[in-house]
């Protein structure tokens, strides 16, 4: 009986963590890349490539669609944009946030179909979308705020303590969850404005991804990818920051369970299969 008990500890032990194995890795024509979509839908990748540094005078980044095999697809489905960052899909449109604006475009010609200025912005980065109520949430990293495109609309939804550099974004069971550039990972109610905290890593989360059953995969732009477990527990799973490879703001593909980092200055994507 002793040992059934220890091996069914073990085996829930081992539940409870998650390991990174690379699949494969892009060219280098991805210049900057900073945020990874992944879109179910056409089961391809939307790269948001900053072409460059963040700048309000930098006009030359792009959208690049990539095949779930690492092959680039088109390279500039969408161009002409200001410094690229995080991205969402509501209905037939990709929304991507500029430095102070965020663009709309469309899914099917990657034409610029709207933007939306979002007042007094310093450093527009990611994007998290309600689907069901179609609100669009931005963060805003310079003022460490939270904004909302509802019906064309923009709104604040939140600022001042405890946020600071807010950067990393995903909806989720009614859920917003913002990566604080204090490196904790915060929940927002958006309709009481409560707060809570998740968890807590060593530096400013730039991307989150759901896993399912309240775990999560963060980054951090350094180079540090984490395993968020669901009592708030974490587990360093990459540090590539020695290296001078970033992991900025990740795509996640829930069926094949595929996590996708882009590179930063390393100019590539990389994938991994979550085990």
């Amino acid at each position: 009986m002793l040992a059934g008990l220890v091996a069914g500890t073990l085996t829930t032990s081992q539940a409870q963590t998650i390991d990174l194995a690379p699949v494969w890795e892009t060219d280098t024509t991805l210049k900057t890349p900073e945020s990874v979509l992944f879109e179910p839908g056409q089961n391809v990748l939307y790269v948001a490539c900053i072409n460059s540094g963040p700048s309000l005078e930098n006009k030359n980044s792009y959208i690049a669609k990539v095949g779930l095999d690492g092959k680039v697809i088109k390279l500039k489905f969408a161009e002409g944009l200001n410094s690229t960052k995080g991205m969402g899909i509501l209905g037939d449109k990709l929304f991507v946030t500029e430095m102070t604006q965020v663009a709309e475009i469309d899914l099917a010609t990657g034409k610029i179909l709207n933007r939306y200025p979002i007042e007094g912005a310093k450093f527009l980065n990611d994007i998290a979308i309600d689907t069901q109520k179609k609100v669009v949430y931005i963060t805003d990293s310079g003022h460490g705020k939270v904004w909302a495109i509802n019906g064309g609309k923009v709104s604040l939804v939140l600022e001042g303590d405890p946020l600071k550099g807010t950067n990393g974004l995903l909806f989720e069971d009614n859920q917003l969850l913002i990566g604080n550039g204090d490196g904790t990972l915060l929940s927002l109610d958006p309709a009481t404005k409560k707060l809570s905290t998740i968890a807590k890593v060593s530096g400013g989360i730039d991307g989150i991804a759901g896993l399912g059953k309240k775990t999560y995969i963060v980054t951090e732009w350094a180079g540090k990818v984490w395993y968020v477990k669901a009592d708030g527990t974490t587990e360093l799973k990459s540090d590539t920051s020695p290296q001078k490879i970033n992991s900025a703001d990740v795509g996640y593909n829930p069926k094949t369970k595929v996590l996708f980092v882009p590179t930063f200055f390393h100019n590539t994507v990389k994938a991994f299969a979550i085990k």
